[in-house]
């Protein structure tokens, strides 16, 4: 009778926690994220890390972002990931109200051989005899259980004098409404991706330089690479100087590492100023970016600065 009682406990505990986790669709979660802000929830999608993506997704979804961004756990120390990443937050000094920190519970990553399968294979990159910035070389079919963060809105909010007064969202540029923090994944399928109908992605026309890890310098590096004068080489000079000057204290901030965890100031403040109240938070995975690589990326990143103030 004991062994009965034991037997039945277990039972309706494992029920219970099997009765916490929600069974959604990408596509239902990217209708209404926040309807299922802060619980855990079980989707299945086409799992892509690339250039600036770490997400899963369904092009079927008829959303202006068909896709939820993806994080590990904060010490994961995972490898898949985005090879460039911007996160936007309102400066210390923008004296516009933000909501209050919402306190979420943690997630605990399972570690299994189905992780690891996922991490290796979105972390194998697309090997070319020229450039290809963070290109992978598999996508991945998977169901992932995870804690789902949703937003009302993502990206940056200006008032009608064009002054910037929030910040929201989740992922590059805060451009979605919806993160999914890995707690478990499972049934990981790869599937090769066909670069031959894109050229333009592994044509050999980069400039075989190395490149500093001045962000400045790097950018201006990228610019010789076009002719001077030329509208290209005036591009790269203009997102050099969303960077700023060296020393200069213009809200954009520059790291090097991976950007595949929860960031550690995962709030829509920072802790320091912007002259237009807007904080750029750039990540560079020197692992992903080699050589004339960084550079390109470095002025790809600026340009979404300057595009942005």
């Amino acid at each position: 009778m004991r062994r009965l009682l034991v037997l039945l406990f277990c039972s309706c505990i494992t029920g219970s926690l099997a009765a916490q986790i929600l069974d959604a669709s990408v596509c239902e979660i990217l209708a209404n994220p926040q309807s299922f802000d802060g619980k855990i929830v079980r989707v299945k999608g086409m799992v892509s890390a690339g250039f600036d993506e770490f997400v899963v997704k369904d092009a079927t979804c008829n959303q202006a972002v068909n896709a939820i961004w993806l994080d590990y756990p904060e010490g994961t120390k995972g490898k898949a990931g985005p090879a460039a990443f911007v996160q936007l937050q309102l400066g210390r000094n923008n004296n516009n109200a933000v909501a209050p920190s919402v306190s979420r519970s943690p997630v605990e990553l399972d570690k299994n051989k189905d992780f690891k399968d996922l991490d290796s294979l979105l972390s194998t990159p697309y090997k070319t005899g020229g450039m290809c910035l963070g290109c992978i070389r598999y996508t991945v079919v998977a169901t992932l259980v995870g804690r789902l963060d949703g937003a009302k809105e993502a990206g940056v909010l200006r008032d009608g004098a064009g002054k910037i007064v929030s910040a929201n969202g989740y992922g590059n540029l805060n451009l979605y409404r919806s993160r999914l923090v890995l707690q478990a994944i499972s049934d990981v399928s790869a599937h090769e991706i066909d670069y031959s109908k894109v050229s333009s992605a592994t044509k050999d026309d980069s400039a075989r330089e190395s490149s500093s890890g001045d962000p400045v310098a790097t950018a201006h590096q990228a610019a010789r690479a076009f002719n001077p004068g030329s509208q290209a080489a005036k591009q790269v000079e203009r997102s050099a100087a969303a960077f700023g000057k060296e020393g200069e204290d213009n809200g954009v901030e520059v790291a090097f590492g991976a950007s595949n965890e929860v960031p550690k100031s995962d709030s829509m403040r920072g802790d320091k100023n912007s002259p237009d109240g807007l904080l750029f938070n750039c990540t560079f995975d020197m692992d992903k970016l080699k050589g004339e690589a960084l550079a390109r990326a470095i002025s790809h990143v600026g340009t979404h600065i300057a595009d942005l103030r």
